[in-house]
């Protein structure tokens, strides 16, 4: 009882502590219970997200609006089972950690009634021929009956104990049982989610594939700089340099038609320049690209030495990443042991930088929304990083999100 306890077919113990908590090794009460009420906010908000997404997309007149509404709503729902999946982990490991508590009250409560128990068993197995010759074996027999008669209150009161005891045992079991029914249907409502959007996802790359040829071109050009750039930094930096290029380029006004008569030209006003648009302009609506929990804070040192520059997150097997807010792909891709790399320029200097990712479902070039799937997080136990630049600077995201 004091190891890993059964349940049916669920064994419940320290490997679901090590499944709730990814990456953070032996938890505590205080972890395990902030990271279902984390987990239940999540699906909260995932769900809320789906039903907001269904409407806009009931709403859309035109197929590829409605397509990419559908494809948003199928990847909160996803995110809303993956949430899911982590609540229901993390009442397991609750359970496993107050059923280990109760073992160990239940043995304590065991322990003299079975002693008690045993000495009257050696009582009742005397020879009641022995009991009669013996001398004094009234006067023993009376003493006996006395003591019975105190000991007897004691026995009924700590076995009423222990039987309030297994009773809490078996209102735990049921509710373990609960958890691990709900953690089986919500793997059943993510494997069907994720179908779903493979399935609209094929359908996207098939009705895109005469715009291959533009993008295409673009997607050559990130390439170019990744193989140029010294580290993801300074791609980053490239890429941000040709964002603002890109920026001031659609900034500049178009050609102006020569008035029939010269005195009727008017003074051209430039309005507010770019420069002093970003520098007005506050931080984007921004959200977490995916379901996880936090494993790396923004400034804190790895076992590597190195200083984070923005959020760790361990997240579900093959976990769903959605846009977290709009902007334009500038780089996708494999990148120099981070694996799948995304980069997202939201303009006027902010960026974004998702690494640790398997597979990317947008290309270099596309203008995604914020909650448009960009791609799935690994087996196993994976983590995703994320940064966002302001200018070049690491911004912390915590504020934003409502972390803090």
């Amino acid at each position: 009882m004091t190891g890993a306890v059964a349940i049916g077919l669920v064994t419940v113990g320290a490997g679901a502590q090590d499944i709730v908590l990814q990456g953070l090794g032996r938890t505590s009460l205080q972890q395990e219970q902030s990271a279902l009420k984390a987990a239940r906010q999540q699906a909260e908000d995932a769900r809320d997200r789906s039903q907001r997404l269904d409407q806009q997309a009931g709403q859309a007149r035109e197929d590829a609006e409605r397509a990419r509404r559908h494809a948003a709503a199928m990847a909160a729902r996803i995110q809303e089972a993956e949430a899911d999946i982590q609540m229901a982990q993390a009442r397991l490991a609750i359970i496993a950690r107050l059923q280990r508590a109760q073992a160990v009250r239940l043995a304590e409560r065991q322990e003299p009634v079975v002693k008690l128990t045993a000495a009257l068993q050696m009582m009742a197995r005397r020879p009641l021929a022995l009991a009669l010759v013996q001398p004094g074996s009234m006067t023993d027999a009376v003493h006996m009956r006395a003591v019975l008669g105190a000991v007897l209150p004691v026995i009924r009161e700590r076995t009423a104990g222990l039987r309030a005891e297994l009773d809490r045992s078996r209102a735990l079991r049921a509710t373990a049982q609960q958890a691990a029914d709900a953690l089986t249907d919500s793997r059943m409502k993510l494997t069907q989610r994720q179908s779903d959007l493979r399935a609209l996802e094929a359908r996207k790359r098939v009705a895109a594939q005469a715009l291959r040829s533009d993008a295409g071109l673009e997607e050559d050009r990130a390439v170019a700089l990744g193989e140029r750039a010294r580290d993801i930094v300074d791609l980053m930096d490239q890429l941000e340099s040709a964002g603002d290029l890109r920026d001031r380029l659609a900034a500049l006004s178009g050609p102006i038609l020569r008035p029939a008569r010269p005195d009727q030209a008017g003074v051209i006003s430039g309005g507010e320049t770019p420069e002093r648009a970003t520098a007005a302009s506050g931080p984007p609506p921004y959200r977490l690209p995916v379901v996880g929990q936090l494993v790396t804070g923004m400034g804190e040192v790895s076992t590597s030495g190195v200083r984070s520059r923005g959020l760790t997150l361990a997240t579900q097997p093959s976990a769903q990443l959605v846009a977290p807010t709009a902007g334009r792909i500038a780089f996708a891709g494999p990148y120099r042991g981070y694996g799948q790399i995304l980069i997202i320029d939201h303009g006027q200097g902010w960026t974004t930088l998702l690494t640790g990712l398997h597979r990317l479902s947008v290309n270099v070039g596309e203008t995604v929304r914020q909650g448009d799937p960009v791609g799935i997080a690994g087996s196993g136990r994976p983590t995703i990083t994320i940064e966002l630049r302001r200018n070049g600077r690491p911004i912390d995201i915590v504020p934003l999100v409502g972390l803090g």
